[in-house]
């Protein structure tokens, strides 16, 4: 046991680490903006038609 820190400490050094290459975030396409608009739209009209039905009670 009293050497399991030093072979943590051996594992986690930075040299056995891989340089991290941060991700680049793409570009949405227009077919993904459309989706998200229409999603959008269906959202609004769901909460309104909720909001519509419990106002009636």
């Amino acid at each position: 046991m009293r050497l399991f820190p030093l072979i943590v400490m051996i594992l986690a050094s930075p040299t056995w680490a891989g340089s991290f290459d941060r991700p680049i975030p793409q570009a949405q396409s227009a077919t993904a903006e459309l989706w998200f608009a229409v999603a959008s739209l269906a959202l609004i009209a769901a909460l309104w038609l909720v909001h519509h039905l419990v106002m009636r009670k």
